[in-house]
């Protein structure tokens, strides 16, 4: 299992533009074979930051979600909606259990 974690810092100006976009990757997403999980937030410390807490199978599952068409447009539209380099962990988990 494939645990991506990802977070970028918006420009306040653009943080309304930029949730819009990343909306349209949700429903995309979580229809894919191999995705466990794809969830997108707001800091609430930081309401410019937006966070990604994407699960999937395997790594097939994460390169298929990543080539995406929404996903293409989003990584496009990075350098005028952002302050800073994305931050991004991918973590390689040998199991989970249910909290």
């Amino acid at each position: 299992m494939i645990v991506v974690r990802f977070k970028v810092r918006c420009r306040p100006e653009k943080t309304e533009e930029a949730l819009s976009v990343f909306e349209k990757v949700v429903a995309p997403s979580r229809a894919l074979d191999g995705v466990v999980s794809f969830d997108l937030g707001r800091d609430l410390a930081d309401p410019d930051s937006i966070f990604a807490m994407e699960v999937f199978e395997d790594r097939a599952a994460l390169d298929r979600q990543e080539a995406l068409p929404e996903v293409t447009t989003v990584l496009g539209l990075l350098p005028e909606l952002v302050t800073a380099e994305p931050e991004g962990t991918i973590f390689e988990v040998a199991s989970s259990v249910p909290y």
